[in-house]
């Protein structure tokens, strides 16, 4: 990233820390053979990088066997092997799955792949603050309800949702638990325990981790839960997951996740405090501005702001000197109101003009302050515009 550039976009990707980099290397360079081929040493240290990775991984997710983890190229995969592979392996129970509307595209669009394939879908409203109402989810829930996929952190807005109680309400009706939990690893301390999902997705470049490999916790119990590939060939990762393991991947995820487990509480505090400190100024100094999401129940790292009579992509294009975004990362590219906050009751012309800001472990006060001295100048020079054109007043 350039110096001149404050990067303010965490919750899109992070920088690989240079400690992961630094644990990666050995795989690139030294242990870097296959490890699917055992019948000589290079090989057998790859595997036992891979193997070490995997076990760390599914001990800080509180999980019970170093099986339960399976390397996939990130969450998007992650999330559709948890779905389609779960209900073509389900499908024999019944054909009926719920969601919710604010969940992330790859995990939408699988579902709506399902639809087509005779699958019913019914997807829950979530209420003001973005969370979903569990009163509607229960109402959902069918004897033939083979799956519930729930989010634990909403990528735009930062909103936590309540799985553990959407997961007691899924299991008490035989159901299965999902959960894309992307946005929540490395911010959030994430127990799946106590969270008392079946699967778990994620993907390491969300916590300072290389992009290119996450992985999908499956929980270990008997009778096992049946997954069904979707991606075949060599037959790795127990099977669910052919091609040649992406070991350097693996190793950085692993550290990745150690790191984040030792900075713990004190390094989500922090980030939380500026959060705030942004959140705060920004709110303070422009007026007819409001904030998204649920103040209560959130990522310490991310706030979701609104301007009226503010066009966004004008916006985006006066702050330069700032990576920020309107949203998802995935969706970015299309001009439409957010659904996430449509879906939340946010009017069409504040959907349309919101920014997400996700701050990181690198983000300094000296670079909270600046972006919300810029984001405040630009958003009062926009609102000016037309006045000093001619073109009448704003009154606030």
């Amino acid at each position: 990233m350039s110096n001149d550039v404050i990067y303010l976009d965490c919750n899109a990707t992070t920088p690989c820390d240079p400690r992961v980099v630094e644990a990666m290397l050995p795989s690139m360079t030294e242990s870097f053979a296959n490890p699917t081929t055992r019948n000589h040493r290079p090989g057998r240290d790859a595997a036992t990088a891979l193997e070490r990775a995997r076990a760390t991984i599914d001990r800080l997710l509180g999980g019970r066997a170093a099986s339960e983890v399976v390397f996939t190229a990130g969450a998007t995969e992650a999330n559709n092997l948890a779905l389609i592979g779960a209900a073509e392996a389900l499908a024999d129970r019944g054909r009926h799955i719920i969601s919710q509307v604010t969940e992330h595209a790859s995990v939408l669009e699988p579902l709506a792949a399902l639809k087509q394939r005779g699958w019913e879908i019914t997807l829950v409203g979530v209420d003001g603050k973005g969370r979903v109402k569990l009163e509607d989810l229960e109402a959902a829930l069918r004897d033939d309800t083979a799956l519930v996929s729930l989010m634990l952190a909403n990528n735009e807005t930062g909103t936590i949702q309540p799985v553990t109680r959407a997961s007691e309400l899924a299991h008490a009706r035989g159901a299965l638990v999902h959960c894309d939990a992307a946005q929540a690893i490395g911010k959030l301390p994430v127990d799946v325990a106590a969270l008392d999902v079946d699967l778990l997705s994620f993907s390491a470049h969300k916590f300072y981790g290389p992009k290119g490999v996450g992985a999908l916790w499956i929980r270990h119990r008997r009778p096992p839960i049946r997954i069904a590939s979707v991606i075949f060939g060599g037959g790795q990762e127990s099977g669910l997951r052919s091609g040649t393991p992406n070991v350097p991947g693996a190793v950085g995820m692993a550290r990745a996740m150690e790191l984040a487990a030792d900075e713990g509480e004190g390094e989500r505090a922090r980030v939380a405090a500026m959060r705030d400190r942004l959140e705060g100024s920004i709110l303070g100094a422009v007026e007819e501005s409001s904030r998204n999401g649920d103040v209560d129940n959130r990522l310490p790292n991310t706030t979701n702001l609104s301007f009226t009579e503010v066009e966004i992509n004008a916006l985006l294009v006066s702050l330069p000197d700032l990576a920020v975004n309107t949203g998802s990362a995935c969706t970015s590219a299309h001009p439409e109101p957010s659904q996430v906050l449509r879906a939340m009751g946010v009017p069409a012309e504040l959907a349309g003009s919101s920014l997400r800001l996700s701050l990181g472990r690198f983000t300094t006060e000296a670079e909270v302050d600046r972006a919300a001295a810029r984001i405040t100048e630009e958003v009062i020079r926009l609102r000016d515009m037309p006045t000093r054109m001619g073109r009448g007043s704003h009154r606030y």
